[in-house]
């Protein structure tokens, strides 16, 4: 499994999701658009904000940025035909008018396949533009008032939803 974080905003989440996806096997994180992402050693960004932002996202990963591996790419369309072309399903975790619950999901995909799952903004969700790239759409449903979860709680629960 293969997630790929879409235009977060926030330096702790994707702290959080590095150490969520690192103790739950996942092979690799990738961070898109926007998204927040620790020092690389290509970074074209200014030294002082890239040491920030790096700063920010080891308070939440404590080390897990170091053990994962992870990339940031700016063109996710890019990078959702090239996991295509690798053989990957590409799942948005997101509630659509075709969504599936993710118990459905998980239950009917074979352990072998290779699974791309897409966490969109934290308010706002997955990009229209970027569910049209994708082969499915799961939700977790919702047993109480609220309508999600947060973006690394929801993320938690479908990574060990599909890795087990």
């Amino acid at each position: 499994m293969v997630v790929i974080a879409h235009n977060l905003r926030s330096t702790h989440n994707v702290g959080s999701l590095l150490r969520t996806a690192e103790g739950l096997g996942v092979e690799k994180v990738i961070l898109s658009g926007y998204t927040p992402y620790p020092i690389a050693a290509d970074d074209e960004r200014l030294l002082h904000l890239a040491k920030k932002i790096d700063k920010d996202i080891r308070k939440t990963a404590l080390g897990a940025e170091n053990l994962i591996p992870w990339e940031h790419q700016a063109d996710i369309q890019e990078t959702i035909q090239d996991l295509k072309r690798a053989g990957f399903t590409i799942v948005a975790l997101e509630q659509t008018p075709d969504s599936i619950p993710l118990s459905e999901f998980a239950k009917n995909t074979p352990p072998e396949q290779a699974i791309a799952l897409i966490l969109g903004r934290e308010v706002e969700g997955v990009e229209p533009e970027v569910l049209k790239l994708c082969d499915k759409a799961v939700e977790i449903p919702m047993q109480g008032l609220k309508e999600s979860f947060n973006v690394v709680q929801a993320a938690a629960i479908a990574m060990y939803s599909l890795q087990f």
